[in-house]
């Protein structure tokens, strides 16, 4: 892929004839003038979407920078956003981009203000604060940030007001938070009241695939469940409130973007699509009564003991509203492991539920995780003889199982982090240390290159499988699935 050429051109949706208030940064997940990006596509950053479009359709002009997808050099960021000296530049904080984030917001010029959020704010927001990188951070922002981070823009002195607001009291170099009485609709936002995503602001969205324009866009926001590795469990944010926007609201976004950009295909990405029993009978209420089927597919995140459930008739429903494909984090073939990472399936599930998807020419993407804490070698083998009997199992079938394979890695804030802690053998720095891991051979493997932007680790070994023998499983696995699309 072609990088490209900085350092302007690479902020996105802005107008450049005006002073930009804010550029909102995705930082790269490693530095590109190291190695260049071997994969050519990337999930795009619809938190960041949302933020923009909110504080642009309130008359700010406002800018992505997104370096991960662009495989920018850290250099070549902090040039871009000095270049379009903002107001403000916004950092999208995650656990393996941290370290990278903080690299460039200290090379930013002294008048560009700083603002942080994500889940590595929301983690761990002292530890971030009292960063002495991060010493030109205004205003932390926990959760979700559409109006806080307009009313920010508006007048950064707003953040006495602002509930879930964080920054470092200038003398006594301790961590303050702001808020007052009548102020707490900021951290749940009516989600059917918010403008549809500009995709302006998004890179590779829409993209074309398969013959069709294919959008991102979520149905939901929070979690309910509470898996032990997982940034959106319920016991590490319990600030969200679970909301669901209404049928109509996603029915219209769809029906906006197929109008206004060819848009046929879509991916909801949000946890409850089809992750609760009530979200998927009035979702299907909406899709039926709109005729989605007839000019749409679409695919979805979803949980195995929710379908499991399901009639026929529904999985049947959801087969002629255009389901094209459904993701399960199935995780493990080991029972002990999926009990200890709360994950409430049994492989009896997971069996039923992949088989009866694919019958229904529904495809199947299953999430696996090796290395998990406490994991033997044996119950790893039994992960790798699971997606190998799932393979098996719907080869005949009208639909397809993939799977996609990841090394564990321990995340701020989970339960998993909490566990990790707990036990004394670990340190947050340790847990912290993410490394970029090179599986393609430079770029020569083909079975790993859609992999790029997903290979980082700890390096540390937390079951009894060693690293290398993790990633030996992983690369077996990643190219026995490449094997069977190259033949398909």
């Amino acid at each position: 892929m072609e990088r490209l050429d900085p350092p302007y051109d690479v902020i996105t949706g802005h107008d450049p004839n005006r002073p930009v208030d804010i550029v909102f940064v995705n930082a790269p997940l490693r530095d590109y003038a190291i190695r260049p990006r071997v994969n050519d596509f990337t999930l795009p950053v619809l938190g960041m979407g949302y933020l923009a479009t909110y504080a642009s359709a309130r008359g700010f002009n406002v800018g992505v920078l997104d370096a991960e997808a662009a495989g920018l050099p850290i250099a070549d960021a902090v040039t871009a956003i000095n270049k379009a000296w903002p107001r403000w530049a916004g950092f999208n904080l995650l656990a393996p981009t941290y370290e990278i984030s903080a690299r460039i917001a200290a090379a930013l010029d002294p008048g560009i203000r700083v603002m942080l959020g994500g889940h590595q704010a929301k983690a761990m927001p002292a530890q971030i604060l009292t960063d002495a990188r991060m010493v030109r951070c205004d205003a932390l922002v926990i959760g979700e940030a559409e109006t806080r981070v307009a009313a920010l823009l508006e007048d950064h002195r707003a953040r006495a007001d602002l509930p879930g607001v964080m920054w470092l009291d200038p003398i006594l170099k301790t961590p303050v938070t702001g808020g007052r009485p009548g102020q707490s609709h900021h951290l749940a936002p009516d989600i059917d009241g918010l403008p549809f995503v500009d995709r302006r602001f998004l890179a590779h969205d829409p993209h074309h695939d398969s013959g069709r324009w294919e959008a991102n866009m979520v149905g939901a926001r929070g979690c309910p469940y509470d898996c032990s590795f997982c940034g959106a469990a319920v016991s590490a944010n319990p600030d969200t409130t679970i909301r669901v926007r209404h049928p109509g609201n996603v029915v219209a976004e769809m029906q906006q973007l197929r109008d206004g950009l060819g848009v046929t295909a879509f991916r909801f990405v949000d946890d409850l699509f089809l992750g609760a029993r009530r979200v998927i009978h009035t979702m299907m209420e909406g899709f039926t009564a709109a005729g989605i089927g007839g000019w749409a597919v679409w695919d979805a995140t979803g949980r195995i003991n929710v379908l499991a459930r399901e009639s026929d008739a529904t999985l049947d429903l959801l087969a002629a509203n255009g389901l094209r494909e459904v993701a399960l984090g199935i995780e493990s073939g080991s029972e002990r492991v999926l009990s200890y990472i709360d994950k409430r399936i049994t492989h009896d599930m997971i069996r039923s539920v992949v088989g009866r998807l694919v019958a229904r020419g529904i495809n199947v993407k299953g999430y696996f995780i090796l290395g998990f804490p406490t994991e033997t070698r044996t119950e790893m083998a039994e992960t790798v003889a699971l997606v190998q009997e799932l393979w098996d199992l719907t080869d005949r079938r009208p639909g397809r199982f993939r799977s996609s394979v990841f090394e564990f890695r321990p995340y701020p804030g989970t339960p998993e982090w909490d566990r990790l802690i707990a036990t004394g053998r670990y340190t947050p720095a340790q847990l912290l240390d993410y490394t970029a891991v090179d599986l393609t051979a430079q770029g020569v493997d083909e079975a790993m290159r859609g992999r790029d932007e997903f290979s980082f680790s700890t390096g540390i070994q937390f079951g009894e499988a060693t690293v290398d023998e993790v990633r030996a499983a992983l690369v077996q696995l990643s190219r026995g699935e490449h094997e069977r699309r190259s033949a398909a």
